[in-house]
């Protein structure tokens, strides 16, 4: 489970092993037991939300927003996709 980057207890991820074929190009986000699911393509849109306030998905979307690049730098490092583009995203 690649950690992306965690802010006030928010912690963005995505799993190593999700579906076959791989998923889209999405990130998880966790605090305590909540959970929530983000795609990114073509825009940032939520995707499951398990106990996450609206207040709560507003701020993780926001910061989703804002770190798209390294989102998407991590996601490519890790499954050996060459470009690092949002544009490109998977």
């Amino acid at each position: 489970m690649p950690k992306v980057f965690e802010r006030n207890g928010f912690k963005f991820f995505f799993f190593a092993n999700e579906g076959n074929p791989r998923e889209p190009v999405h990130i998880h986000v966790r605090k305590g037991e909540k959970l929530a699911k983000f795609w990114l393509k073509p825009n940032v849109l939520l995707g499951d939300n398990y106990g996450f306030s609206s207040k709560e998905l507003n701020w993780i979307e926001e910061e989703i927003e804002k770190n798209l690049d390294i989102i998407q730098g991590k996601w490519n490092d890790f499954f050996g996709i060459g470009s690092k583009s949002p544009k490109d995203l998977v």
